[in-house]
């Protein structure tokens, strides 16, 4: 079974268009990877012992590749990526708004996967499963265009030049920022990761309500900055670069606390 998950994940990786991976390949890993350096060592003793030793951000895009299985089974799972709300709300109407959505998604499915890996009752490979989906989820949470809009799907219906390449606004947050500073997702992290520890703490307070409403704020921002067809260029990227990245610190860090919590 793993030798067939590690050939299918390989596979689709290479199938898969860009376009669908949130955060894309080398955001999530960037996620995972400062999550994996800032556990406590407890913790990812008994991580590897789920994974058997296979890293973290091995698996960050795992939740993504299973878009494109033919059975059916994890159908279901692809709503748990993101949560629209009207723009610009407040924090009560806005934790109000995503209270009453019917419709799963990352707000619903994050305590579920926290429960399911935490509860004794649960399999290795439900555990497993929900540690997959919980890693990269904490990802998406904090990709801004992830807590969208739902007439434009998260910004997937504005289309923009990014350089002289047709694309779109969720698009460019997945990927095209994060690649365009050209570096590996080790590199990133390690970057990434050298902040103070008063910092860091910082940057992990909060609740899973706080963290979507901040990335509610930043998406406000997004789309009051761009039209559609606009040519997105260096300036976009000098503009939100800092943006991307402290996105991705909060990210790894408060996956870091909420694993520490976990398996505490």
């Amino acid at each position: 079974m793993k030798k067939f998950l590690i050939i299918s994940v390989l596979a689709v990786s290479i199938l898969l268009p860009s376009q669908l991976l949130a955060w894309g390949m080398t955001g999530h890993r960037v996620v995972a990877q400062i999550a994996d350096q800032n556990i406590k060592s407890g913790t990812r003793k008994k991580i590897n012992r789920l994974l058997n030793n296979m890293p973290v951000a091995y698996w960050a895009n795992w939740p993504d590749f299973i878009k494109s299985d033919k059975t059916g089974e994890y159908d279901h799972t692809h709503t748990w990526h993101y949560v629209n709300a009207p723009g610009n709300l407040s924090k009560e109407d806005f934790v109000a708004y995503i209270k009453n959505i019917e419709q799963d998604n990352i707000y619903k499915e994050i305590p579920k996967l926290e429960q399911i890996i935490a509860d004794n009752v649960s399999s290795v490979e439900q555990k497993r499963v929900a540690l997959y989906f919980l890693v990269h989820l904490m990802g998406d949470a904090h990709q801004p265009m992830h807590v969208g809009r739902e007439e434009d799907l998260g910004g997937n219906r504005i289309s923009v030049l990014w350089f002289s390449d047709k694309s779109n606004l969720h698009s460019v947050w997945d990927g095209k920022l994060i690649d365009y500073m050209k570096y590996s997702y080790t590199e990133y992290a390690n970057l990434l990761n050298t902040i103070s520890k008063d910092k860091k703490k910082a940057l992990e307070a909060g609740t899973l309500e706080d963290w979507l409403y901040e990335s509610h704020c930043l998406a406000n921002e997004i789309y009051s900055s761009v039209n559609n067809e606009d040519r997105l260029s260096y300036d976009y990227a000098y503009k939100y670069t800092d943006v991307v990245e402290l996105q991705l610190q909060r990210g790894g860090l408060r996956l870091a606390a909420v694993l520490d919590q976990i398996f505490r």
